[in-house]
């Protein structure tokens, strides 16, 4: 495919779900927009595909579960696009019993904690946590779509002392330990500050707490929902959308360079070039540097592992007290205690592959089956979606596919761990009679994703929030400045940005229209 202009008033490098949402919002503003998407298909890593060979079941391939995306989004865009919310938040086996939080009542929950601690106490500093992380999600979520405050101004937002210390201030890991005191417990707070993001609780750097903060304060609640239909679903409305309001995609076009003197810029692809008064990258900022023709910037290094599986049956459990129907719709957690968090840290970072590798798992199809056909859901067939955490892209440098096989299989045997029979007498076989199990690492991610270092959210989390001092201009105040004036970022690794959100998509937007009436 080729543009069918020489010029547009807005360009915009990449057809993930960011630069979608820009699309979108641009073209209904009036602007003649394109969008170039280097790959076949538009989505990036908010995807749903057949994974498995003569299987009709559409899994959301990379990305899976939706909590930052403002519902201002999907009502301003007029998207078709739904999230179910999962009654039971997690679920995390210990010996033959576990722990089970049931947001559904009270009382399950409480006597799940007493059953594992001997009392509940941790039940009692659970609720204290997270009723603070609640008050706060409420007030900082709905500035994240709004210009940049000011440190300051975010600190004001927030209004609670407490909080902003814990958060903002201190280590994470120091709250924790203060607060809990069960080593179950812990883990599975912290969870919550190592997705994607490889560092232990006490990182002084604070990106733990950067992490854990976009992980409590989605659509204000914390909530961590299930795209209907699959993440696809969401890339195709907002694709739809884009094109409704007049944007011109184009897909198999990749982009090799950007120019630009401040007011007027060129893109080039393999087949040609184009004029862009704006130019929006949804791609990460390690690989705009090199479009630019600037000095190589440091790499990011992704640090997880992505296991998809299609099951004949849920797996039976060695809690027997709990059902798998529930264990496994909601996040179900495996060797990440806080003590086997902070080993399998410690191994990653001195370059092994952790002995005992973390990892959590949700059923979608629980949720929705509407991903698989009606033949596979009548048969009671269920998706399982793993996460690993702690593997960074370097234990894969020397032998990519040794130690992805190592790591797979030693993922997989924490798994059988927790249950009463083998997940591999559970998986279904595609039409070649291969199990239907497929692995991403963060080479994976790089290479299929284009995700620099197979980082996720492109570079680590920032705080969402501006320095005091910082420009006034609208590209910084909406955080997708990039140093040029007319180049600015939309995807993941803008201020705010990680995570399927649209947030750095529509404050790009925003800016642009700030900037050029």
């Amino acid at each position: 495919m080729e543009p069918t202009r020489s010029s547009y008033d807005v360009v915009i490098v990449g057809g993930g779900h960011n630069g979608l949402v820009a699309a979108a919002y641009l073209a209904r503003a009036g602007r003649s927009v394109l969008v170039m998407e280097r790959q076949g298909h538009t989505g990036g890593a908010a995807v749903s595909a057949r994974v498995f060979d003569g299987v009709d079941a559409r899994l959301s391939r990379y990305s899976y579960l939706v909590s930052l995306l403002p519902r201002q989004i999907v009502e301003e865009l007029g998207l078709r696009f739904a999230t179910r919310r999962r009654r039971i938040s997690s679920y995390t086996p210990v010996g033959s019993g576990g722990l089970l939080v049931d947001t559904g009542s009270e009382a399950r929950t409480r006597a799940s904690f007493v059953e594992l601690t001997g009392s509940d106490r941790d039940f009692v500093a659970w609720q204290r946590f997270y009723g603070m992380t609640g008050r706060l999600a409420e007030r900082v979520f709905p500035t994240l779509t709004r210009p940049l405050p000011s440190r300051a101004e975010l600190e004001r937002v927030v209004d609670d002392p407490v909080a902003w210390t814990a958060l903002f201030k201190r280590p994470l890991g120091e709250t924790i330990e203060s607060e809990f005191a069960d080593d179950t417990v812990r883990g599975v707070v912290l969870t919550d500050a190592l997705i994607g993001t490889f560092t232990h609780a006490h990182d002084a750097t604070l990106r733990q707490n950067r992490c854990f903060l976009y992980h409590v304060i989605g659509g204000g609640t914390g909530d961590w929902d299930v795209p209907v239909g699959g993440m696809g679903a969401l890339t195709d409305a907002l694709a739809g959308a884009a094109r409704t309001a007049g944007a011109e995609i184009v897909t198999d076009c990749e982009v090799t360079a950007i120019e630009t003197d401040g007011s007027s810029a060129e893109v080039r692809y393999a087949g040609g070039a184009v004029g862009a008064g704006y130019v929006l990258v949804n791609a990460a900022s390690h690989e705009l540097a090199g479009l630019l023709g600037a000095p190589e910037s440091s790499k990011p290094e992704g640090a997880q592992l992505k296991v998809n599986m299609l099951l004949r049956r849920l797996p039976r459990l060695r809690d027997a007290a709990v059902d798998p129907t529930e264990a496994f719709a909601g996040t179900f957690h495996i060797g990440e205690s806080y003590a086997q968090l902070d080993r399998a840290y410690g191994e990653a970072a001195i370059g092994r592959i952790p002995s005992a590798p973390p990892s959590e798992i949700y059923c979608h199809t629980l949720t929705d089956p509407s991903i698989l056909s009606p033949e596979l859901a009548a048969q009671g067939a269920h998706t399982l979606t793993l996460f690993g955490l702690h593997t960074p892209a370097k234990l894969f440098a020397k032998d990519p596919v040794a130690a992805k096989e190592a790591l797979v299989k030693a993922t997989l045997a924490q798994l059988d761990s927790v249950l009463a029979e083998p997940i591999s007498d559970c998986l279904a076989v595609d039409a070649n009679g291969e199990p239907c199990l497929e692995a991403k690492t963060p080479l994976d991610l790089e290479r299929e994703v284009g995700l620099p270092g197979g980082h996720i959210f492109h570079r680590d989390l920032a705080f969402p929030f501006q320095a005091d001092d910082a420009d006034t201009d609208p590209s910084s105040r909406w955080g997708v400045a990039t140093g040029h004036r007319n180049v600015l970022l939309c995807g993941a690794s803008a201020v705010r940005g990680g995570g399927v959100s649209g947030i750095p998509g529509h404050n790009a937007a925003m800016a642009v229209l700030e900037l050029r009436p």
